[in-house]
């Protein structure tokens, strides 16, 4: 998992329907901030398709 990039790392989370309170990193730091930015990004999607109906 050290090779794995937290971005992407919170975006594959966040498809698989993790909450975003399982970050696994330590709060405040830089990897905490870039899973959540991943996982924010990819459910503000889901999230957006959902609400078209798609």
């Amino acid at each position: 998992m050290a090779d794995d990039d937290p971005f992407e790392l919170g975006e594959r989370a966040a498809r698989q329907n993790i909450p975003a309170e399982a970050n696994p990193y330590h709060d405040g730091s830089e990897e905490h901030s870039l899973w959540a930015a991943g996982h924010e990004r990819v459910a503000t999607a889901m999230q957006a398709r959902e609400s078209e109906g798609t």
